[in-house]
């Protein structure tokens, strides 16, 4: 089960077009990733999130294998900001992170023991 912004964000940039954005460590800008990323996107309102989506199987892969990560738009430099406002159909200033990957619901940790009687 999906959670977070992945289905509500307000706006996405295919993968290919945020090249810019990777790799995250090189941006030299706060990022939040994993548990932070967590806690700063819950804090956000889905339509106030860019999403980074895949455009096929490679860019899939790479996204999940990616550690969830939450960028505030308005620590990029500027040159960034500009890109990131073409790519998108929306004005820049309505949005506050970007996400890139995502996780999944938290579910019970189930035992092999439950499945022997079956």
């Amino acid at each position: 089960m999906l959670k977070g912004h992945f289905e509500s964000a307000g706006a996405s940039i295919e993968f290919g077009a945020a090249d810019y954005l990777f790799p995250v460590d090189e941006l030299n800008v706060a990022v939040h990733q994993y548990r932070d990323a967590q806690l700063a996107l819950d804090d956000v309102d889905g339509e106030r999130v860019i999403l980074v989506a895949p455009t096929n199987l490679a860019s899939s892969y790479h996204l999940t294998q990616h550690a969830l990560t939450a960028i505030p738009i308005e620590s990029l430099p500027s040159a960034i900001q500009t890109r990131l406002a073409e790519t998108i159909d929306a004005s820049l200033e309505t949005f506050e992170l970007i996400q890139i990957g995502k996780w999944n619901s938290s579910s019970s940790n189930h035992s092999l023991a439950e499945f022997t009687d079956a």
